[in-house]
């Protein structure tokens, strides 16, 4: 009961004062994004076969992809200081939309690539934008309203990627993607009349200067800020090898079918929309440091027995495990949103989200080699030995680290 009554008014809390259609649209538009990009694995299959790609060059269009949503969150996060957070996140969507016409109709593997990488930087105008506008609207929850909007993210990569699936597997992949595109315009109609029209805020970092720049890295170099960023660069480099080939990796040595492959994949971001509004209020109640601690043993449990599982439901019950890693995102982005000043927010979770993104980003093709090599089982044992390093380096961060 005392659980339930607690849910009960963090939703009441979130909701209260007119608030709660801004954080419907701003979570809708987030999940539609995150579904969209998590497609991508389960139509891996599907893409080697056309474009006759080995698994090394499928890890790198993963890798093009998360590379592409990593490069644009710094200057998203400079245009989000700069100007009006709803038009930021507005034209991201419509991006993604335009681009998704051109990767189904990509006719060569470069087309496909380089419309891929501009379906990774339209997502990347996105997430910076959304801490922001979202700290402005909850100075006091921003833990719990992340932690809800990244469930919803869950969410969407929860029924977009059997969606997707299955319509490829029924009629052809193009289609398995491309039905996302009308949903992408929908979203930013729904951002451009929901959100609050915002002027332009007169941001101290209006350019890229050399002044400017010294600038921010000085006030991020306080606190724990660059330790924690170490963290989470760990977190997204496990995070991304392991979906991005997830589902080739549940077909060709696990033998499930494309379609259950694709069911398996959704439900470890299922998992995700339960531990991510849980890991968010763990957040704001316990602080960083045992929060962390508490979503990121599982992962290192279930990574190491997945080589050693097969069958539909032990992979089920392993899948369940690693997705509580999901919780890592949520409270390593709140603590940022707390601990980065207000005057350059913005460009400051840029700078990190960034730099952390596009270094983990080598994660899929670094894994994809290793499968092409006969390391396939052996790569996701690799990844629990990292996140056991992550779990030492969460314990030696403060007892309550906040800013």
């Amino acid at each position: 009961m005392g659980v339930a009554h607690a849910i009960q008014r963090e939703a009441t809390e979130l909701w209260a004062e007119g608030k709660g259609p801004l954080l419907v649209a701003i979570a809708g538009g987030w999940g539609v994004l995150l579904g969209t990009r998590m497609v991508y694995p389960v139509l891996l299959p599907y893409l080697r076969s056309s474009f006759d790609l080995s698994l090394t060059v499928g890890g790198l269009l993963v890798t093009v992809l998360w590379l592409g949503s990593a490069l644009g969150q710094l200057p998203g996060g400079i245009l989000a200081d700069r100007y009006s957070e709803r038009a930021v996140m507005v034209a991201g969507a419509l991006v993604v939309a335009v681009a998704l016409v051109f990767v189904v109709t990509a006719s060569t593997p470069l087309v496909l690539f380089a419309a891929t990488g501009l379906v990774g930087l339209g997502q990347s105008l996105y997430p910076i934008a959304r801490i922001t506008i979202l700290s402005k609207i909850y100075p006091d929850r921003i833990g719990s309203a992340l932690g809800v909007t990244m469930a919803t993210g869950d969410l969407g990569q929860t029924v977009f990627p059997p969606i997707g699936g299955a319509i490829a597997a029924a009629v052809a992949w193009q289609l398995g993607l491309g039905f996302i595109a009308p949903l992408l315009v929908v979203v930013a109609v729904v951002l451009w009349v929901t959100l609050p029209v915002q002027p332009s805020t007169g941001s101290p970092v209006d350019s890229l200067s050399a002044e400017s720049a010294s600038s921010v890295i000085g006030k991020l170099r306080r606190s724990n800020l660059v330790f924690v960023a170490f963290i989470l660069f760990l977190y997204i480099l496990i995070w991304q090898s392991f979906t991005g080939l997830y589902p080739t990796y549940l077909v060709e040595r696990k033998g499930l079918s494309s379609s259950l492959a694709g069911i398996l994949f959704s439900v470890f971001f299922a998992f995700g929309v339960l531990v991510k509004p849980l890991a968010g209020a763990a957040y704001d109640r316990i602080g960083l440091r045992r929060a962390l601690a508490v979503v990121l043993v599982g992962p290192v449990v279930g990574l190491t027995l997945l080589p050693f599982v097969d069958g539909f439901w032990p992979l089920v019950g392993v899948t369940a495990l690693v997705s509580t890693m999901l919780g890592s995102g949520t409270i390593t982005q709140s603590f940022f949103s707390d601990a980065i000043p207000d005057e350059v927010q913005g460009t400051g979770l840029g700078v990190v989200r960034t730099t952390t993104a596009t270094l983990g980003a080598l994660g899929p093709v670094v894994f994809g080699a290793l499968a092409d090599r006969g390391y396939f089982d052996e790569g996701y044992v690799l990844l629990a030995a990292v996140l056991v390093v992550v779990i030492i380096l969460t314990l030696r961060l403060p007892e309550r680290s906040r800013a």
